[in-house]
């Protein structure tokens, strides 16, 4: 059940984004949303509660309102090194984190699409985070850049946690060869894997205001999702 849902401020709250967390009187887990590359929409909040009602305290930090981007969804990406995303999500860590009814040692994040990406060097650069899960990660084959100095191939090898990554073969931003090198890395990190794919899902298969939208393999993933997160997040 959930207690409380509401937007958050940088007034009130210090961050802006959505939260919702369930009625509990114990601290007990919490998840961070990465948001993905359309920003805080009305699937994100959809999902935030959804995990609410699974007994996390959840948020979604509005990464594009933290990097004072009025039009983030065309031009974030384009001047934002991934150093700068990682900052500002530590924020939204630190926020959910140190909430009273949160605890700390039990604290997932979850990106989507674009959010997977950038997900995946926040979780390298964490410590912390007990568990990581990738809906379809926008993880292309490219160089390094000024704006992204390192693949995330490459930064999966300092994960300290278990994964659980999804993708299908008519993703049309992660081709299936570069799908397979980040699996292969993350195979490599000496952490656990849980790698789930789809043969006829598309890039953004669980966004239901997406058009490659699949409520058959969305629900199927949510299952998925519901029981790793249990398992590691000691939620049972």
């Amino acid at each position: 059940m959930i207690s409380r849902h509401c937007y958050l401020s940088p007034e009130k709250d210090g961050i802006p984004g959505y939260i919702a967390h369930p009625d509990r009187k114990e601290p007990g887990p919490g998840v961070l949303i990465v948001h993905h590359h359309f920003g805080v929409t009305g699937n994100m909040k959809v999902n935030v509660c959804n995990f609410a009602k699974l007994g996390y305290s959840t948020i979604v930090p509005d990464l594009y309102k933290m990097l004072g981007e009025s039009d983030g969804v065309h031009e974030a990406q384009k001047k934002t090194t991934d150093g700068q995303f990682i900052e500002v999500i530590n924020k939204g860590w630190r926020y959910l984190t140190t909430r009273p009814e949160v605890d700390s040692k039990r604290c997932a994040v979850v990106g989507y699409c674009m959010g997977g990406r950038i997900g995946i060097h926040f979780v390298a650069a964490t410590p912390s985070v007990r568990a990581f899960v990738g809906y379809y990660p926008s993880v292309r084959e490219e160089g390094t850049s000024q704006l992204r100095p390192r693949h995330p191939n490459d930064a999966v090898k300092d994960f300290k946690c278990p994964s659980q990554i999804f993708f299908g073969a008519q993703d049309h931003v992660a081709s299936i060869p570069v799908q397979q090198q980040l699996m292969a890395s993350l195979q490599s990190n000496g952490q656990p894997l849980d790698w789930h794919f789809f043969h006829r899902a598309g890039h953004g298969f669980a966004m239901a205001d997406g058009e490659c939208y699949d409520p058959t393999l969305a629900e199927s993933a949510w299952d998925l999702t519901a029981n790793f997160l249990a398992r590691e997040l000691d939620n049972h």
